[in-house]
């Protein structure tokens, strides 16, 4: 198809489907996006007010090199847009003294160094010297990753949709019938459940944690939500030591791992653990935070930021991670249908590369490129269970 005449249509207004919109204008293309709650809503994964950026993946070195992309990107739109959404403090971590931390630290040091991207190892003792509101006692290992940080995640995907919107773009509010049915080896259209036709010559289908309703046969169980709880606790007032300009994003690499944003856009201390929690509804489960885990991760604040033992809970959110069974991305072409494109899976840790992502699925939707063999379908050898469907709506 030409470039200049392609209509597309991109469902899902989050950090995927957002940034491959306004690539594929860039590119000439006639771009339609829809979305159900809007960009950034509450319930999609690319919600929230921030998100880390990093680049350290251990022996996954081509994630490094996709977010090193992705870095670069963001440094380019936020030069030319005037925002601030990439907030470049760094990220420190944390390692344990498990074989694990102590492998993924030094495969981690070595593809960055590979990607041109600067790190810094310190000792834990010369790492409480220069930071000392955290408590470094069961910390083996410091490494500093110098130009990561964090990205303002809920106002970034509103400007995409805005700057893609200002451009000619079409964005709608709507809700695409599920699952959606093929119509032999194209697909022609999208039924809204308004019963608006919206007719394409292409589509990416983004939509996160409700891919396996709309592709219950092809993806159904292979991308599963998880509630993730989000905390932020309130620091002294006037105290910038648990700000951004008193600390950098940090990770916690021990049994699991817990993070955290210092400032959070003026939200309080961000803390959250890592670990994929209860699969979820992502469009009917109730989101208030359990007593349990904000019991935890104010156990975890005593130890490592004991200033804030006593900080009080200024706000929680639940977001949810919508995972692979391997934590891969999900890029491809859907099997049936040559004019379908999928992505999702971002596995907690896909918001980051939306740009580079967005320069991705514009060339495979456009024709100047093939899918990444290892973010394909294919990899997934086993068909969903006997009887398997999935309800999200």
């Amino acid at each position: 198809m030409g470039l200049s005449s392609a209509r597309v249509a991109v469902i899902g207004a989050g950090a995927f489907g957002g940034w491959t919109a306004l690539e594929l204008q860039r590119h000439g293309a006639a771009v339609t996006m829809i979305d159900a709650w809007g960009p950034g809503n509450v319930r999609a994964s690319s919600g929230g007010e921030t998100r880390v950026i990093r680049a350290t993946y251990g022996i996954r070195s081509h994630y490094t090199a996709m977010a090193a992309r992705a870095l670069e990107l963001w440094r380019e739109y936020d030069a030319r847009w005037q925002r601030g959404f990439l907030r470049p403090i760094g990220v420190l971590w944390m390692f344990g003294e498990s074989v694990e931390a102590s492998a993924f630290a030094r495969e981690s040091a070595a593809a960055l160094e590979q990607h041109g991207l600067p790190v810094e190892h310190l000792t834990p003792s010369a790492a409480a010297r220069r930071y000392p509101q955290i408590r470094f006692d069961d910390v083996v290992s410091v490494m500093f990753e110098r130009e990561a940080g964090y990205l303002l995640a809920r106002r970034s995907c509103e400007e995409v949709v805005e700057r893609f919107v200002d451009r000619g773009g079409t964005y709608r509010l709507g809700a695409a019938t599920v699952p959606i049915t093929m119509d032999g080896s194209r697909l022609r259209c999208v039924v809204l459940q308004d019963g608006t036709r919206l007719d394409a010559d292409a589509f990416v289908f983004a939509a996160g944690p409700w891919l396996g309703a709309m592709f219950p046969e092809v993806i159904g169980f292979r991308v599963t939500a998880t509630r993730q709880e989000v905390f932020y606790f309130g620091p002294p007032a006037g105290d910038p030591r648990f700000t951004d300009a008193g600390l950098p994003a940090w990770i916690d690499y021990q049994q699991t791992q817990m993070y955290g944003i210092p400032g959070n856009a003026h939200r309080g201390f961000k803390v959250a653990d890592d670990a994929a929690g209860p699969v979820m509804d992502p469009t009917l489960a109730d989101r208030e935070a359990t007593g349990e885990q904000v019991a935890r991760a104010r156990a975890f604040l005593s130890r490592r930021f004991p200033a804030l033992a006593d900080a009080p809970l200024v706000g929680s959110e639940v977001c949810q991670y919508e995972s692979t069974p391997d934590s891969d991305f999900i890029i491809d072409r859907h099997p049936q249908a040559d004019n379908v494109w999928i992505a999702g899976g971002g596995s907690g840790h896909g918001f980051k590369m939306g740009p580079a992502i967005g320069e991705m699925l514009a060339s495979l939707v456009l024709g100047t490129a093939e899918p990444d063999p290892r973010y394909t379908l294919a990899r997934f050898a086993q068909p969903p269970p006997a009887g398997f469907q999935q309800k999200w709506v």
